[in-house]
């Protein structure tokens, strides 16, 4: 059942990429790419949740990347605040999927070797029903067939129209630190 509903977010996301064709281009897939969040305040809770079932898909031939994350696969230290999170701030039942789909921005593919390269990343983010564009720079490298992506970004949750409870407020920072790690191999 995991293996058909990770075909099925891979098929998405390939269809989501729209203007790709699909003959003679290098695909690279990775099923287990890391999405990390944290809103943490320092004297307060952690609040920090790892996803690493995210779907990435990367087109070499026009550098365009996209990436599902199912958001009920973002672990919570706390098993609460996993409920508090699903249930009434990302409303998971409703909004079951997070994803980006955007272009690495002048880069060079086949540049690309083992030493760490700054690439710009350009594209939106579509959380809780809202669109977010993004930019941000990610380092990636070339391993043989296999290409790193490792970066991070920053969000609030007024980007996604997400509501904190005043009770809460001050035990979430106003700003998210998002981090990615993707490993993606030929497909």
């Amino acid at each position: 059942m995991v293996r058909c509903l990770i075909k099925g977010i891979a098929g998405c996301l390939l269809m989501g990429l729209g203007t790709l064709q699909l003959q003679a281009q290098e695909k690279f897939i990775d099923k287990n790419g890391i999405i990390i969040f944290e809103a943490s305040e320092d004297v307060f809770e952690e609040v920090k949740a790892i996803n690493r079932t995210v779907t990435t898909i990367y087109d070499s031939e026009s550098n365009k990347i996209a990436a599902l994350a199912l958001v009920v696969g973002f672990q919570f230290k706390n098993s609460l605040m996993q409920e508090h999170f699903n249930e009434n701030y990302a409303e998971s039942e409703t909004y079951p999927k997070a994803m980006f789909k955007g272009q690495l921005q002048d880069f060079d593919f086949d540049g690309l070797g083992s030493e760490v390269t700054d690439v710009n990343l350009k594209g939106i983010l579509t959380f809780h029903g809202k669109d977010k564009e993004i930019t941000a720079t990610v380092q990636m490298q070339r391993i043989n067939d296999m290409l790193q992506m490792i970066g991070s970004f920053v969000v609030t949750p007024s980007d996604f129209d997400i509501k904190i409870p005043k009770i809460v407020r001050n035990k979430i920072a106003k700003e998210v630190q998002v981090k990615i790690d993707f490993k993606l191999s030929k497909k």
